[in-house]
This record gives C-alpha cells, sequence and structure tokens, in this order.
C-alpha cells in the first residue's frame, strides 16, 4: 500500500505564504514620505522613472540616496547623460514641504534638462467610502 503524505507539504507552502506576505509590503523602494492627496489619475508606466524625493527635512535623494545640493546636481547631469532628456522623472515630495521648496526642486530637475517631469501623491478617498 503506497500513500503520498501530502502534511508536511502543505506545512511548508503555508509557511512560505505567510513569509511572502509579511515580506512584500516591505519590497517597496522609495523614501517614506507623506504624499498629499489627489483626485488625478496614474500615468502609465512603461520603464522605471527616476524617483526624486524631498522629505519632511527637506533632504533631497535620487532613488534612495541622500544627496546634498552639489551631488544632487551632478548625480541629475549623469542620469540625463545616461538615459537622454526624454527620461521620466517623478517627484515625490512629502505634504508638509513648503510650495517654494517644491518649486526648487521641480525647478533644478526641470533645469538639468529633463522634460517630462511628474509629481506623485496619494490618491483621495472618495466621498461614499466613509459610509
Amino acid at each position: 500500500m503506497s500513500e503520498i503524505n501530502v502534511t508536511p507539504m502543505v506545512d511548508v507552502m503555508l509557511v512560505l505564504l505567510i513569509i511572502f506576505m509579511v515580506a512584500a509590503p516591505l519590497l517597496v523602494t522609495g523614501v517614506a514620505v507623506d504624499l498629499p492627496e489627489t483626485t488625478a489619475k496614474a500615468l502609465p508606466t512603461d520603464i522605471e522613472p527616476i524617483s526624486v524625493t524631498i522629505d519632511g527635512r527637506g533632504q533631497r535623494y535620487v532613488g534612495e540616496e541622500a544627496l546634498s545640493a552639489e551631488a544632487f546636481a551632478a548625480r541629475l547631469a549623469a542620469l540625463k547623460e545616461a538615459r537622454g532628456a526624454d527620461a521620466r522623472v517623478v517627484i515625490r515630495a512629502d505634504a508638509a514641504i513648503p510650495y517654494g521648496q517644491v518649486a526648487a526642486l521641480l525647478a533644478d530637475v526641470t533645469g538639468s534638462g529633463f522634460g517630462r517631469v511628474a509629481l506623485v501623491n496619494q490618491p483621495r478617498a472618495t466621498e461614499g467610502a466613509d459610509d
């Protein structure tokens, strides 16, 4: 009499499922900022855009790397050289940052030669969702 005992396999699969469920939210890249909420539609994504972030303290990041003002300008110039002026740049700014700092960041990015720049925001909850 030959039978296959699948109980150990099910136990292993459930443990793996739990591990992936816990680890998946941690795989989101970027610097944690409190994004403003808007009702704008999401942009279609074909290739990975360049992510520029300014956090609540005014620190600038390219990807996850914190940069000084001089290094920030140099990094943008290098990215423009590597990916071209048509590369898409997304700006993530903390909601607590004054508008002037966001405008200065936008001016620095567009001044580096990038023409396709977008501001990232958090989708606003609909009115009927509170009921």
